[in-house]
């Protein structure tokens, strides 16, 4: 990614969530924008950027790193599969269902798409074992893996393109956290649900094939709905906030 890729993801992310920012935060922005006519485009940058790159171009490291984050993923989502707030969210959710097109990981029920993504989303964190991005504390794969997992089963996806949009949702949520850290964590919001739902957008638009102006309204969409807060870690509600990133977005 070229330098003015990094700034622009940074800045995207900073507008994105700037109704969750401090007012000093919120201020800084807006002289950075004064100051700088390259982030004032920074959302179209964003959208770009997800819309145009290529799976060619991944490193194979980075290839058998995501690898290694969606088995993880999956592994947790199993393990937690059968979980009591699991069972009660499926026994709650699932008269509301529509047509079952979608599997939920390690139990035999299946649901519309945007249920299995939030119920998958909800399973893969129950247990809290599921990946971390240490520097901000994000959990990334299960708000991305949980949405376009559920959206694989609507549509074909190779194994390559879903692999390259999970990288990609990561690239975004982990600069949108990276921007927003520590500051957006300290006032009290759980980051994994609130930069998630940008993750699950982006991983899912890509697959969809949106244009760049579709991706920036998709993001537009994600940041009016971020989702979590610290408030209620201990309680079976902190892991309704990567299930609901991941349907949201």
């Amino acid at each position: 990614m070229t330098d003015i890729d990094r700034r622009g993801f940074v800045g995207a992310s900073a507008l994105g969530l700037i109704g969750l920012l401090p007012p000093e935060g919120a201020a800084r922005t807006a002289r950075t924008q004064s100051q700088s006519p390259e982030v004032q485009d920074v959302t179209r940058l964003l959208a770009a950027y997800v819309v145009h790159a290529r799976a060619d171009d991944l490193p194979a490291p980075v290839r058998t790193e995501a690898c290694r984050t969606l088995l993880n993923w999956a592994g947790c989502a199993v393990g937690g599969a059968q979980q009591a707030t699991v069972d009660i969210a499926v026994r709650a959710l699932r008269p509301f269902s529509g047509p079952a097109q979608a599997s939920l990981l390690g139990r035999p029920e299946r649901m519309d798409a945007l249920h299995a993504a939030l119920l998958n989303g909800i399973r893969s964190h129950v247990l809290d074992f599921d990946d971390t991005h240490l520097k901000t504390v994000i959990h990334p794969a299960g708000p991305v893996a949980s949405a376009i997992l559920a959206l694989a089963e609507t549509r074909p996806v190779s194994g390559r393109d879903f692999l390259h949009a999970l990288v990609l949702g990561a690239e975004v949520e982990c600069r949108i956290g990276n921007a927003v850290y520590p500051a957006h964590y300290d006032r009290g919001w759980h980051i994994t649900g609130t930069t998630g739902v940008f993750r699950a957008a982006a991983a899912s638009g890509r697959l969809l094939g949106l244009s760049e102006q579709q991706m920036r309204w998709a993001f537009g969409l994600a940041a009016t709905q971020p989702v979590g807060l610290r408030e209620m870690f201990g309680t079976m509600t902190k892991s309704f906030h990567p299930g609901r990133a991941a349907q949201n977005g």
